[in-house]
């Protein structure tokens, strides 16, 4: 019974063992393909930093508008919620009854959580993409040659 038992897990890993090195096969032969298929006519064009079709122009270093992390972060997160949600949705259709309420309460649970996150971010401005600086108070319009009554 034990070599059985043996010779099953040797043959599940053994498949799992095939496919690892089918996969790296495959990376290193595309590799080695495009290496030998390309063109070797090195030109001072070719050697300039490739910059999504535009012509590279000043400093990589440049100071980058933190919004664009902050709009990818939340992106990735409601994203990521997706992966999580999706297969626990498609395996709730076959769950028992007495499961299928806790698994429905336990997903509403996570999307309650990541919306109130949402809100959150949303009310603390980090979704504005334009931000006033803190302190700055929204100055009311006043009619044109009224005084304005208010502290600056």
């Amino acid at each position: 019974m034990l070599l059985i038992a043996a010779e099953e897990f040797a043959y599940e890993f053994g498949s799992i063992f095939i496919f690892v090195i089918a996969a790296v096969g495959f990376v290193f032969g595309s590799l080695l393909a495009s290496w030998l298929v390309r063109p070797r006519r090195p030109t001072e064009e070719m050697m300039e930093t490739y910059e999504c079709g535009e012509d590279p122009v000043g400093s990589a270093w440049t100071r980058m508008n933190l919004r664009f992390y902050l709009v990818g972060l939340v992106f990735v997160l409601f994203d990521v919620e997706m992966v999580f949600v999706f297969p626990i949705a498609a395996l709730y259709r076959d769950a028992a009854p007495d499961v299928a309420l806790f698994v429905f309460a336990e997903v509403a649970a996570f999307i309650t959580i990541l919306f109130l996150g949402l809100v959150y971010a949303w009310r603390k401005g980090d979704l504005d993409w334009i931000r006033r600086a803190p302190g700055l108070a929204r100055r009311e319009s006043s009619p044109a040659g009224a005084p304005h009554h208010g502290h600056a």
